[in-house]
């Protein structure tokens, strides 16, 4: 049996890309592996055992190349109205679905990342 473990992005600013996180989503490091060439940082939400990793390599200096974006990472938010009330404050919203109450930031290397409502969201749209 599989289980999930984590996902990566990969950033050019690890310090921008720490504070942004924290900021707009509350996640903390719980792992940092520094090695030679490369720093991992594995953050948590505190709440479930779901890891992001960020990883960056010391010597890249250019932009990643994130193609059509065509993937991103979802988040539940327990309030809604101040999840979205904070981002909006934040200029981090890059993209509203007002009909599926959900919308979506993008962080300091433009990954994007969905927020979604607590509870029944999943069950009213995968029917």
């Amino acid at each position: 049996m599989f289980t999930f473990n984590h996902f990566n992005f990969n950033v050019k600013d690890l310090e921008t890309s720490l504070k942004w996180y924290r900021e707009a989503l509350g996640l903390e490091p719980v792992l940092v592996k520094d090695k030679e060439d490369f720093t991992l940082v594995y953050l948590g939400d505190g709440k479930t055992g779901f890891r992001l990793e960020l990883t960056y390599l010391k010597n890249r200096t250019e932009p990643y190349d994130l193609g059509e974006q065509e993937f991103h990472l979802a988040m539940t938010a327990e309030d809604m109205e101040a999840a979205h009330k904070k981002h909006q404050e934040m200029g981090a919203i890059c993209f509203e679905n007002p009909s599926m109450g959900i919308y979506f930031l993008e962080d300091p290397d433009g990954y994007w990342i969905e927020i979604v409502p607590d509870g029944e969201y999943m069950a009213e749209y995968t029917r």
